[in-house]
């Protein structure tokens, strides 16, 4: 894996992937018209809030991978991951230009809010995920 990295280093393919700072540009129309997540640049900065989404992504997916062997964690991992699909759903309204107002604006979409539109699936398959982790744990009666 290591001589696989240090060949895409060399070829250049991997520095544009490490450059953080463009991604954290990349995420500002998104996070600074959130009604939820519009407070992150104020706290944290462009490159925090970027860290911050990034940090909890990857701790909801890990606790919902620990969630099979420690069901308490799986249930924290299915809430996060509902929150965080929440909060970038509640993007998509606010969103600007992401209405097409050629097309009339509502309901065609340009390519931001399209992006956006993902998260409606995600949110839908972490619910239930949701309860399927608290019956796992026996906090909620079975079927």
């Amino acid at each position: 894996m290591n001589l696989l990295i240090n060949a895409l280093i060399r070829l250049g393919l991997l520095r544009e992937d490490l450059d953080y700072h463009y991604e954290a540009q990349v995420l500002v129309p998104y996070i600074g018209n959130g009604p939820l997540l519009f407070w992150m640049y104020p706290v944290f900065g462009i490159r925090g809030a970027s860290w911050v989404l990034g940090v909890s992504e990857w701790s909801f997916a890990l606790l919902l991978f620990l969630g099979f062997w420690h069901k308490r964690l799986g249930i924290l991992g299915a809430l996060g991951s509902c929150a965080a699909f929440i909060g970038t759903v509640t993007i998509i309204p606010f969103m600007p230009y992401g209405w097409a107002a050629s097309a009339g604006g509502f309901p065609a979409m340009t390519g931001n809010v399209a992006f956006l539109m993902k998260d409606v699936a995600r949110v839908a398959a972490s619910a239930p995920q949701t309860e399927l982790a608290l019956e796992r744990a026996g906090l909620r009666a079975t079927r």
